[in-house]
């Protein structure tokens, strides 16, 4: 099983790069191995026809990038999601899925968020990073080049990079898993046209709150309003399934070489 073995990999990180890891993407308790264990062919009974191979997209939405599953506690919103369906969507419900199914289906699909996001910290292939840069910087430009070069420069903000970070492992943790600075702020649009402005306090696919410019605590139902949110950070969450091993290596070892 070669997930389980992933997930091993993924634990035995140094406890601050999980930390950080974690916090970037707003992750609850790590998945639990033996509960995913016996939600994968749950899984593979019941959603991944729509959702796909290891919930990354289908003719149904990716599940890895899902606020539902990065922000689930306790399985009530997953559980609800799934025991419910979403008829507008095109979801059924699943109410002959006991309690325990869910379970285990939530730590199924929490544990394919946690191996998109340990990935490429450290591999057997490649070995520990921390002290040794193993890709190929041409291929890491190209990467470089065809993804990045919309919010970021080689020669501008990025410039001389590869002299910040003393290890390449801490370099690469950095563009995997930036640190967001300051609350992310959105705008709400309500059917009258409306629009406030404000922190985000809470948002899921039910339920949206902020605080707005008055301190005021708004809240409304996610499918009456319309949200535009400021993450800045958008682009490094949606590559973070995408890369390949290859792909982190490479371009890790392309930033290196901006000095």
């Amino acid at each position: 099983m070669l997930w389980l073995f992933a997930l091993a990999q993924a634990l035995g990180q140094e406890p601050g790069s999980r930390r950080d890891v974690r916090e970037f993407l707003g992750l609850g308790p790590a998945p639990d191995a033996a509960a995913a264990k016996k939600g994968d062919p749950l899984y593979g009974q019941n959603c991944s026809a729509c959702h796909g191979v290891n919930a990354r997209g289908a003719q149904g939405p990716s599940l890895v990038r899902s606020a539902v599953v990065l922000h689930d506690e306790n399985d009530a919103e997953i559980g609800r999601v799934i025991r419910d369906g979403r008829p507008q969507g095109g979801m059924p419900a699943f109410p002959n899925l006991s309690k325990d199914d869910i379970h285990n289906l939530a730590q199924y699909l929490k544990l394919q968020i946690e191996l998109a996001a340990n990935r490429g910290t450290y591999n057997k292939t490649y070995g520990d990073l921390r002290n040794k840069v193993t890709g190929d910087a041409k291929k890491g430009e190209a990467f470089f080049a065809a993804n990045c070069t919309q919010c970021h420069s080689a020669t501008g903000d990025l410039a001389k990079i590869g002299a910040k970070f003393r290890q390449a492992a801490q370099l690469q943790s950095r563009f995997l898993w930036p640190a967001e600075k300051g609350p992310a702020q959105a705008t709400v649009t309500t059917a009258s046209g409306e629009m406030i402005r404000g922190t985000v306090r809470k948002m899921d696919d039910f339920e949206v709150s902020l605080t707005d410019s008055t301190g005021a605590y708004r809240w409304w139902p996610r499918d009456r309003v319309r949200v535009d949110t400021e993450d800045k950070l958008a682009g490094h969450r949606a590559l973070l399934p995408k890369y390949s091993n290859a792909d982190i290596h490479n371009l890790t070892a392309y930033l290196v070489t901006l000095r």
